[in-house]
């Protein structure tokens, strides 16, 4: 059979899954009993569908077959089905769509967050990450279709991936744009400081220069950051950087974490920037 017969058998599997999925939640469905058989005879067929979408190449049409399963999967309470499903959505809308097939991986990532398999949802936020790195997705437009608190969460845990797979321009992309989103809302105004921190280190992993100027930016575009400790540090560690003194880098890393706790991302990219004085160690201690 070619591909458009295969297509037309998907639309026709399509059509045959709705009318179970309509039957099943029927007064008659109800009183005979079978609604659940049928939702799970439906999802069948929407995979199905999905599968000969994918031969005929229709990549929209193949991810909304996937998507369709994976709600019926979750109405059935079938959270690793319904997870799979909106990976194989995902996968299928990177073709045609990058925009939904962000949405698809980031419901797969609530699911397995939420069974407590956080080494598969930090899989799939690498996924994404190589999405926004394909320069495919314009990040202002998934702040409008997103709503800004929910897309910056997301935007942030694919900066933070960017940053540890060494894409730092794409990192440096989303921690200015979540920061200069923040800083004007009273209520989230205090975060800016942090992205711009994180912006900064990236930078100074590419280029010192670029890390001055950009710390300078965002005095300017955010004067509260000037006061900030983690401009303070920057300053300093820009001061070491220039002077090629890895102590005096090393003791300001110290008397930060003292009283702000550096985490593991931090101290990751802290020690990538030391190794660029010469004669480093390649430790915080």
């Amino acid at each position: 059979m070619d591909n458009s017969g295969k297509e037309k058998e998907a639309i026709q599997l399509m059509a045959d899954a709705d009318k179970k999925v309509k039957s099943s939640g029927s007064f008659l469905g109800g009183m005979f009993g079978g609604g659940h058989h049928k939702v799970e005879e439906a999802c069948e067929m929407y995979c199905r569908a999905a599968n000969m979408f994918k031969m005929a190449k229709n990549w929209s049409a193949a991810g909304n077959a996937f998507c369709k399963a994976a709600r019926l999967h979750m109405q059935l309470q079938n959270k690793h089905d319904c997870a799979t499903s909106f990976i194989d959505a995902g996968n299928a809308y990177k073709k045609s769509d990058p925009n939904e097939a962000i949405k698809c991986l980031n419901a797969s990532i609530d699911i397995y967050t939420d069974m407590g398999r956080f080494t598969i949802a930090a899989k799939h936020h690498i996924s994404i990450a190589e999405i926004y790195e394909s320069d495919l997705v314009d990040i202002e437009k998934v702040i409008l279709a997103e709503g800004t608190h929910s897309a910056n969460k997301c935007l942030l845990k694919v900066g933070a991936y960017c940053a540890q797979l060494e894409q730092y321009q794409k990192a440096i992309e989303i921690y200015e744009q979540v920061g200069a989103n923040t800083m004007d809302n009273p209520l989230l105004k205090y975060s800016a400081k942090e992205y711009f921190f994180k912006a900064a280190l990236c930078h100074f992993i590419v280029d010192e220069l670029n890390a001055k100027i950009a710390v300078e930016k965002y005095e300017e575009m955010f004067p509260a950051f000037s006061d900030s400790r983690e401009c303070k540090l920057l300053k300093k560690l820009l001061e070491a950087h220039e002077e090629q003194n890895s102590e005096a880098f090393t003791e300001a890393v110290k008397e930060f974490d003292s009283i702000s706790r550096l985490d593991q991302w931090h101290t990751t990219l802290l020690l990538r920037i030391k190794k660029t004085i010469q004669g480093d160690e390649g430790d915080l201690k």
